[in-house]
């Protein structure tokens, strides 16, 4: 099924997929998550679970509920709306970096592989902002869009069986944060002192897909302190809000 801004796949007796791109692009992602908020805060009936992709939205919903073609009628009258409004705020999340050493073992590949030296490296990865397209491989793991072509770097040819939480790499055309322990084959050039996901939180997540995240260098000083702080709670993590240019 398929309007001319939208396809719509059915996905067993439970699910819709709604597609609005077939390519990875700014745009599609903050149409995506505009979909999806408002998709969720308007309570569409039947609705159970709201998933963000890349170009798509994943709906599960209750067919005792609603109906495949009352779902698509709904989700149409959400995008149409959405359409004649301006866009929302820009929502951007700052993540302090201590980039390099013993916090970014896989920084040297990166400067050797791209020709950059490492405040050239951390200057690059630091200088823009950073969509996230969705969450997901693990809770609170960021799929972000818009790394510089120069820092384009391969994976590792046999990935680590277990990279630390809150390391910060490259992996091809992405970077991102390990929200927890888990194997993982990306370049480290970084780690971050703060809990992308902690489920002892009120908001498990720091981030959501629509936001923007912006890498900001510290010392190994304001590392620690900035770790001391979240462990004790007192760490209050800084995001600004801003029109679009």
């Amino acid at each position: 099924m398929k309007n001319r801004r939208l396809t719509f796949r059915v996905a067993g007796d439970g699910g819709l997929v709604v597609v609005l791109g077939d390519k990875i692009r700014e745009s599609t992602g903050l149409a995506v998550a505009a979909l999806c908020n408002a998709i969720v805060s308007k309570g569409l009936k039947g609705v159970t679970d709201v998933i963000p992709a890349f170009c798509s939205v994943t709906i599960l919903f209750d067919p005792c509920q609603t109906s495949i073609k009352a779902l698509i009628h709904a989700v149409e009258k959400e995008f149409d709306s959405l359409e004649q409004l301006q866009k929302p705020l820009k929502r951007i999340v700052h993540i302090p970096v201590l980039y390099g050493g013993k916090y970014g073992e896989d920084m040297d590949f990166v400067c050797s592989h791209s020709g950059l030296s490492q405040d050239e490296v951390i200057a690059v990865h630091s200088g823009r902002d950073y969509l996230i397209y969705m969450l997901g491989f693990l809770p609170g793991f960021a799929y972000l869009g818009g790394l510089d072509a120069r820092l384009h770097t391969p994976r590792l040819k046999t990935p680590r069986t277990v990279i630390p939480r809150g390391s910060v790499g490259i992996g091809g055309e992405q970077t991102g944060i390990y929200p927890m322990p888990s194997p993982g084959g990306w370049q480290l050039i970084g780690t971050t002192p703060l809990l992308p996901y902690d489920p002892q939180r009120a908001e498990p997540f720091l981030y959501s897909a629509g936001d923007y995240v912006r890498f900001c260098p510290i010392t190994e000083e304001e590392f620690e302190d900035i770790a001391s702080r979240v462990a004790e709670g007192s760490y209050e993590v800084g995001c600004e809000v801003v029109k679009w240019a």
